[in-house]
């Protein structure tokens, strides 16, 4: 409850709190109004009522940032750490030491769309997406009022490609499959392909598989772990605690694997995919890419990356009416709405076509009345 008193030619408000069992008032003068001093008593009550300190001390940003990193994010990649140490040198570079208390709004969108200036849309939303977690804890905290990330437009620099442009039609998977196996006896580069392919697994996770991962007897790979093959530093643990999977893969791509680790000697790690000739102990990503614009270009087929073929993958199954729950634990996804995101277009096709048959079916159930 508020009360407020005139002093001299100013107004003073006085609002009651609690703290530790023991009243501590909170006052404040200096207002020319008896309606400010009420709008900001108002204001305290309002803060005091959903638990936020009126009184803390300005935190800068960039700190908080670092600190909520270090609490929230233990179990994350390198690759995704690298990811957390970018989005602070960002926040860094732009805001300083601002206090996390003082951003507005409009601030925080000329931040976005400064870094838009240099930077891809999906890098750009990666950032958005990192510092709005953030701020959210922040304010459950009681550290800030306002969300200032909430409605924020992310834009980028490129023309990013359409979706279908990411992975290939069915078709064309089809024929890359068939090049596949008749080029195996060419690079270890074409197995990682293939197992790509069947499985959608993310680079990191293919050539962090060891070969105790391989389960012959049941046709199941265990994805427990990547392989840092940016930094060369070895195991890592996989992007989140939904990457540490068990997946079925095909009989085929299974009898591929058993006989090349029949034919070919074990190695220090046991990698599956391990390169003497590497810094880093296995396949590099662009030596990997390169053998995929080689036989795309061979076969008539036009370019996509490795990591395509793991969105090919998904969108086969999807195509072929697997539950997209099921594809989701597949893929390793933390949330199924991640894998409704990437695959919005897929999920659209499909339910234009599941529209179409819902009609057809009441129309064949009339003419069956016939």
């Amino acid at each position: 409850m508020a009360s407020f008193q005139k002093r001299n030619k100013t107004w003073q408000y006085q609002v009651s709190r609690m703290v530790n069992g023991e009243q501590k008032p909170i006052r404040k003068g200096g207002f020319r109004t008896k309606k400010e001093a009420q709008v900001a008593a108002a204001q305290i009550e309002s803060d005091l009522h959903k638990g936020i300190n009126p009184f803390l001390t300005p935190e800068p940003f960039v700190n908080y940032f670092e600190g909520w990193v270090k609490i929230y994010k233990t179990d994350i990649s390198n690759f995704t750490k690298k990811r957390y140490k970018d989005s602070l040198r960002a926040i860094e570079s732009y805001f300083g030491y601002r206090p996390i208390q003082n951003i507005k709004k409009r601030e925080y969108q000329d931040f976005l769309n400064t870094f838009a200036k240099t930077w891809a849309k999906e890098t750009t939303r990666k950032l958005h997406n990192h510092i709005r977690a953030c701020v959210r804890e922040a304010i459950d905290e009681g550290l800030v009022r306002v969300d200032f990330t909430r409605d924020a437009v992310v834009t980028g620099n490129n023309q990013p490609k359409r979706p279908e442009e990411k992975h290939l039609n069915y078709t064309d998977s089809c024929k890359l499959m068939k090049g596949l196996y008749k080029r195996l006896d060419r690079s270890l580069s074409f197995y990682l392909l293939l197992l790509a392919l069947t499985s959608g697994m993310r680079f990191g996770e293919l050539v962090g598989l060891t070969r105790d991962d391989f389960d012959f007897n049941n046709n199941l790979l265990h994805v427990k772990r990547t392989w840092d093959y940016k930094d060369g530093s070895g195991f890592s643990t996989t992007k989140n605690n939904s990457s540490e999977r068990v997946i079925l893969i095909d009989q085929d791509t299974m009898n591929v694997f058993k006989d090349l680790f029949e034919e070919t000697p074990p190695n220090l790690h046991d990698l599956v995919f391990f390169s003497p000739y590497n810094k880093s102990n296995v396949l590099t990503n662009a030596a990997v890419n390169k053998s995929l614009r080689i036989i795309l270009d061979e076969l008539g087929i036009r370019h996509i990356t490795v990591h395509g073929l793991r969105h090919t993958h998904a969108s086969i199954l999807l195509y072929k009416g697997i539950s997209i729950y099921f594809v989701s634990e597949r893929l390793g996804h933390r949330t199924i709405d991640t894998t409704m995101r990437h695959y919005a277009h897929v999920l659209n096709e499909l339910r234009a076509k599941d529209t179409l048959n819902t009609v057809m079916t009441f129309t064949e159930m009339k003419k069956g009345l016939g």
